[in-house]
């Protein structure tokens, strides 16, 4: 063979090698952006399909999300799907957050069975998505109940006036910016807030005692916005069941006769976020560590969403700092 033919064969034989190699470089960076989207919830799994069951997590603090209720109003409106489990991590958030997701998750249960399954957590805004499900399934030891609201707000005028600051304000009424943090709360200011807090309060217990059809005022501590175990809860009717996934799908398939085995598909916001490779990176540190970096670092949704930390408004939220010895 001739010095041009064997340099010509290897010139072949380097070019498909080339080939073979630049086809594998586009699928391995397809399947890793498809991976990455997946993993920042660019994709979500609500895809149309066969008949199903819908698994629906409310976790983190609550707001008036509209991606959130967007999702839930495709839910209730998808013929496919046949019921729904709510899944609920979460220690509350806004009161109009509860308020927003209670009608949505009603607007669903007008058309379909909804069940709440109760994790680690489902207090104030969280219990009130609870109110809005047809069964309520608790763990034992969830933590549940916290059924009041929170006007919060800091008064610093002292701390300004020791580092030389002072605000004044030109207002159209007394009432107008009260309460402030840059002075101290008249008794106007301070009856305004309390009358706007006992008035969601009274909507709240309202919601209890048509929903779960009790006399709020017979359980002891309910209006005084004390916490409670599942096991608690359900001698008290706050809650239906002891239980997880199974006793809510078992619940479904002897009252409203939907299989057991029918498959069950989880239905996720898809996220906002404008860097989904942060996102998704944190959400995969976190499936392999085990750490709850959202939760514990108080920076994003478990969809991935960033979100702000400070809450306004009527606040129906519970925690742990909020215990005082």
């Amino acid at each position: 063979m001739s010095l041009e033919a064997e340099a010509l064969a290897d010139r072949r034989r380097l070019q498909r090698r080339l080939t073979f190699w630049r086809f594998g470089a586009v699928i391995f960076a397809i399947a890793l952006s498809a991976g990455l989207m997946v993993n920042s919830g660019l994709v979500s799994s609500n895809l149309p399909g066969s008949t199903q069951i819908a698994r629906v997590s409310i976790s983190g603090i609550i707001q008036d999300d509209r991606k959130q209720l967007r999702l839930l109003k495709k839910i209730a409106e998808a013929d496919h799907v046949k019921a729904v489990l709510l899944h609920v991590n979460s220690p509350g958030g806004t009161t109009t957050g509860g308020e927003s997701l209670f009608e949505a998750i009603r607007g669903i249960a007008e058309k379909k069975p909804v069940v709440a399954i109760f994790g680690t957590i489902a207090t104030s805004a969280a219990y009130i998505a609870g109110l809005a499900t047809d069964h309520i399934v608790s763990r034992g030891n969830t933590i549940t109940g916290s059924v009041g609201v929170i006007f919060q707000w800091a008064e610093v005028s002292e701390l300004l006036s020791k580092i030389g600051v002072k605000v004044e304000e030109i207002k159209s009424g007394p009432l107008k910016a009260s309460p402030s943090p840059f002075k101290p709360t008249d008794e106007a200011g301070r009856a305004l807030a309390q009358e706007m807090v006992l008035e969601a309060h009274e909507w709240f217990l309202d919601l209890v005692a048509k929903r779960r059809g009790i006399n709020p005022g017979s359980v002891d501590g309910l209006k005084e916005g004390r916490i409670f175990s599942g096991r608690q809860a359900l001698a008290l009717k706050l809650v239906d069941e002891i239980g997880g996934e199974a006793v809510a799908i078992k619940w479904l398939e002897t009252a409203h006769e939907i299989s057991s085995k029918t498959k069950v598909i989880d239905w996720k916001v898809t996220s906002s976020s404008s860097i989904p490779l942060i996102s998704g990176l944190a959400k995969a540190v976190e499936r392999y560590t085990g750490l709850p970096l959202d939760q514990l670092f108080g920076l994003a949704n478990t969809n991935g969403t960033f979100v702000r930390l400070r809450l306004d408004g009527l606040i129906s939220v519970w925690h742990p700092g909020a215990i005082r010895e």
